[in-house]
């Protein structure tokens, strides 16, 4: 009998948004901690790093433990403007990581929690996956899993 076979290198937790993909598997260019107040929301102030010299820093994917945004503009060389707010759920320290680059052209997902799963595929179909077991593999390449009309949890895109 045929079985199929997963076998994946990495992978990163998924923040379901219905405007941004999930971030290429090449890791992040910026894995740190924000250092300034204010501690949440549209600006993000991180004295550790010196944002002016990374390449192509405008419209990178920030992610953190509750949200997801991009890099609308560089302040200074220690102080982005996101287009939108962000929060943490680990507490008032935001941990965060900057996407920047090239393009995710599709991953597997892991569902942890039972629910329905809306997702752009890597042909840009739009679907809904309605009743995914929880500890279910989803063998389709996704570029994005939107927010609305998600209601499965703990996802984890596999590369």
């Amino acid at each position: 009998m045929a079985y199929q076979k997963l076998q994946v290198g990495t992978g990163i937790p998924v923040i379901p948004s219905d405007t941004i993909d999930i971030p290429a598997v090449s890791g992040p260019a910026v894995d740190s901690t924000q250092t300034s107040v204010p501690p949440l929301g549209t600006v993000l102030v991180d004295t550790t790093q010196d944002f002016t010299s990374i390449v192509g820093l405008v419209g990178s994917t920030v992610v953190t433990n509750g949200g997801i945004a991009r890099v609308a503009s560089i302040t200074s060389a220690t102080a982005l403007v996101l287009d939108a707010s962000i929060t943490d759920t680990g507490g008032t320290v935001l941990t965060y990581q900057i996407y920047v680059g090239a393009t995710n052209p599709g991953c597997v997902l892991y569902v942890g929690n039972t629910g329905n799963l809306r997702v752009l595929t890597s042909s840009n179909a739009d679907l809904t996956f309605v009743g995914i077991p929880a500890g279910s593999f989803v063998p389709v390449q996704v570029k994005r899993v939107f927010a609305t009309n998600t209601t499965a949890t703990d996802i984890i895109a596999l590369w």
